[in-house]
């Protein structure tokens, strides 16, 4: 009976508060109100919006904090967002925004701000969309004798949409499942990552199940965007390190094989000590995802672990 009654306050309220809106004709309306996504992907914060007639929008723009007695700061004008902010929306209904390269500390609400021609007319949307930004980790969760280990990919926020992770083992691509659980047989060397699928170049470090030393590689930098004709530094760290061979490919050729062996590079790219690709006089063609690969004695780091996205603009 508590309930029920509960229920019905509940309802009676938010019918008041419809009203009052209808009545005045302000409103902004988030198509999703929690978002957790991934550490560099991208997201959009969408909504509408609506304002009496008789009143023209001068101003529209998002912010995150807001002073009593200020007016809210344009996140356009902050410098944490400069090149990253993209605003899809008009000055009849549509308020949406596009954040890309997304940064754990652009962790926040995000609220939509309107200015119109007339003094009193302005107005932002509560309750705003709260945006959590998280990067992927591999946690040993469980580990038995002998050799059996049950890994998790975890998160900081639960993931929206429901994702698909992908497991690779030693750079090799080896399950893709909705669980965010993986168990398997390991050795000492061995070393895990994980990703979601659709952003398979923003997964977790590859870490060791045993121990700091195992086969793995770590890029650098995930993505590198320079200018045509600039001279650009790829490079990694390799853990475990003893090879009979290492090199340097396009993940976009048919068949993987050494860079600095390819005519279209010649004089123009080479290796910088054992772990660095240096390429000069770039062209937009060089645009291309570049990994790192070794061999051992009955091993490869595989190939399907994303490397370096490099852009020539």
């Amino acid at each position: 009976m508590a309930l029920r009654t509960a229920g019905s306050v509940l309802v009676v309220f938010l019918w008041s508060v419809a009203v009052v809106l209808g009545q005045y004709g302000w409103s902004v309306t988030y198509t999703t109100q929690r978002i957790c996504t991934l550490k560099g992907s991208t997201v959009d914060l969408t909504c509408s919006y609506t304002h009496p007639s008789g009143y023209t929008v001068t101003t529209t723009f998002w912010f995150t904090k807001m002073e009593a007695g200020k007016e809210p700061k344009d996140l356009g004008q902050d410098p944490e967002y400069a090149g990253r902010l993209e605003y899809h929306g008009d000055k009849k209904k549509d308020c949406t925004l596009k954040i890309t390269d997304l940064r754990e500390r652009d962790s926040a609400t995000y609220k939509f701000r309107l200015l119109t021609d007339q003094t009193r007319g302005k107005y932002y949307g509560d309750p705003g969309v709260t945006l959590s930004v998280t990067a992927l980790q591999v946690k040993v969760t469980s580990k038995t004798w002998p050799n059996w280990v049950t890994l998790t990919c975890i998160t900081t926020c639960t993931l929206t949409d429901n994702p698909t992770y992908i497991w690779y083992k030693n750079g090799h691509k080896v399950k893709e499942d909705t669980s965010s659980l993986y168990s398997n047989y390991f050795s000492d060397t061995d070393s895990y990552s994980c990703a979601v699928k659709g952003h398979e170049d923003l997964h977790s470090p590859a870490v060791c199940v045993q121990g700091q030393r195992c086969t793995r590689v770590t890029y650098t930098k995930r993505r590198i965007c320079v200018l045509k004709g600039s001279t650009v530094d790829i490079s990694c760290t390799v853990g475990y390190y003893f090879t009979t061979s290492s090199f340097w490919f396009r993940s976009d050729r048919l068949i993987h094989k050494d860079i600095t062996r390819d005519p279209k590079y010649l004089g123009r790219a080479l290796e910088r000590g054992p772990f660095t690709l240096r390429i000069s006089d770039l062209r937009e063609e060089d645009s291309a995802e570049y990994h790192f690969t070794y061999k051992q004695r009955n091993f490869e780091w595989g190939h399907s672990f994303p490397g370096t996205s490099l852009t020539v603009t």
